[in-house]
């Protein structure tokens, strides 16, 4: 029969590709844990997130 007939890809492509595509879904849901409320508007990116990067002052009343 005529038409095109396309071949099923080799075994290890089909594993790396369903791999790597739950690692994108992975990281998609982390950044939607992380950074949703921020994007949908329900907090500000600024208001405190708990990670600690430094912008606070020591005991001194010193800025770091």
């Amino acid at each position: 029969m005529a038409g095109f007939h396309p071949h099923m890809p080799a075994t290890r492509y089909s594993v790396v590709g369903k791999a790597f595509g739950a690692a994108m879904w992975f990281w998609v849901m982390y950044k939607a844990k992380e950074e949703g409320p921020a994007v949908l508007g329900l907090r500000h990116p600024w208001d405190g997130h708990g990670h600690g990067h430094g912008h606070g002052h020591s005991a001194e009343g010193e800025h770091h």
